[in-house]
């Protein structure tokens, strides 16, 4: 089963001519599922040819307008297609008053479910088939949430040679014994799949935090994640403003990722006064904590492979 992340825009505050504003897009299998969505997120959409008429379902950081304004312009653009499956959008308080003031000031032709859902974290938001998606809280200017996406553990691999041995032939009872279901065999011997299965292996885990302060409850929130998307919006020289204004330091996502050990952590939510060239400087901060740390840039893709 696939699973991975498209940054649709890495800015924060403002766009600029080369980086659209910050929005993240999760692909695993048939499921879409887009992290905020500022200004922009058409754009990016639509250069990496992604079915975002198929999207299952948006996550809200928070209602501040960089992380927002692409919304409308993306439910609109679903009302263009034969579309029946519902919509759903969940985010911290606002985000409903917000969702439906637009619809109303902007006269939109909705044809398809559209179900907003204000949630309190931490709390479980969403869940699937094998995966649930939990939000926890931040410390921003206004309420902010993080998210991650959790895949509940797999089975272990399936011994064919141990099933034989057990004499349980090749068919259906070996479909059972995979989905955890003890049989019985032509001579009445009970097998269970504990007999003929290695240990469980774990999901996959996707992380997106973004505008808030400093905490180290985050670190507990994304641990081990397999991706974590963590805004790392000032370099350490402006360590006071993102304090004041509640927002994090390169070195600080760096920090998150060491002490969360995550796989891999990719910075997002720059401030508009670094040119992309000046993004190094931020990338070497945050190295100098976690020495695999990487910058997003638009239209970034990562892969996110189980491990064993």
């Amino acid at each position: 089963m696939n699973m991975e992340a498209f940054v649709l825009g890495c800015g924060g505050m403002m766009p600029l001519p080369y980086r659209h504003l910050t929005s993240v897009l999760l692909r695993r299998d048939g499921d879409l599922f887009l992290f905020d969505g500022g200004e922009g997120t058409q754009v990016s959409l639509r250069r990496l040819n992604l079915k975002w008429k198929k999207i299952n379902a948006i996550f809200v950081s928070h209602t501040h307008a960089d992380h927002v304004t692409g919304l409308p312009g993306i439910m609109m653009l679903s009302a263009q297609v034969d579309r029946t499956e519902p919509l759903y959008i969940y985010g911290p308080p606002k985000i409903a008053e917000y969702i439906e003031t637009s619809r109303k000031v902007l006269d939109m032709y909705i044809n398809y479910p559209v179900i907003v859902k204000e949630i309190t974290a931490p709390c479980l938001v969403h869940e699937g088939d094998g995966f649930y998606i939990r939000a926890f809280p931040l410390s921003h200017t206004k309420t902010c949430v993080g998210y991650t996406l959790e895949e509940v553990n797999r089975p272990g691999e399936f011994n064919p040679e141990a099933a034989l041995a057990l004499g349980v032939p090749r068919g259906p009872l070996w479909g059972k014994l995979q989905h955890g279901q003890s049989v019985t065999t032509e001579n009445g011997s009970a097998v269970s799949p504990e007999q003929v299965m290695g240990k469980s292996r774990s999901g996959r885990k996707f992380s997106f935090v973004t505008d808030t302060q400093y905490l180290p409850s985050i670190a507990k929130e994304v641990r081990g994640s397999d991706l974590l998307i963590c805004e790392g919006m000032f370099a350490d020289d402006l360590a006071d403003q993102a304090k004041e204004k509640k927002h994090m330091t390169a070195r600080q996502a760096g920090t998150i990722a060491r002490d969360a050990q995550v796989r891999r952590m990719a910075m997002i939510h720059y401030s508009p006064r670094y040119t992309d060239r000046e993004l190094d400087l931020l990338l070497e901060q945050a190295r100098e904590v976690y020495p695999a740390a990487e910058l997003t840039h638009d239209r970034m893709h990562f892969e996110i492979p189980y491990i064993d």
